[in-house]
């Protein structure tokens, strides 16, 4: 009897924390830098940074304008401009190689510290 109450204790234990842990939820956006993610464009920083000609939605001054913001301070996070939302990246190691691109990730939210636990990345149109 011992045994089954034991047994059925940790069956209730195992079922809790299966229904408290977060569900894996899809998010869209580009990653950007935390400072250009604040005004939702790269075009004050180009400017700022002497290279104001360039324009602030090519590819290529995205990608430059994230990596030498985050180089002075900034954090990578993803920009969801249909929402006009910024969520932290747990990552930034996971979130550098897609610096200034769209993208799906695929990962845990936190709703207390708005942080996304990456588990994939991966570019989109």
């Amino acid at each position: 009897m011992t045994k089954l109450v034991v047994g059925f204790g940790a069956l209730l234990v195992a079922a809790s924390l299966s229904v408290a842990a977060p569900k894996a939820r899809t998010f869209t956006g580009e990653i950007m830098d935390s400072q250009c993610a604040a005004t939702g464009s790269h075009a004050s920083m180009l400017k700022m940074s002497g290279m104001g000609d360039k324009d602030p939605n090519d590819p290529m001054a995205k990608k430059m304008c994230t990596q030498k913001c985050v180089q002075m301070g900034g954090k990578y996070v993803l920009y969801d401009a249909a929402k006009k939302a910024v969520h932290q990246l747990d990552d930034q190691d996971k979130a550098k190689e897609f610096a200034g691109q769209k993208v799906k990730i695929t990962g845990t939210y936190d709703e207390t510290s708005k942080t996304i636990h990456i588990t994939t990345i991966e570019t989109t149109s």
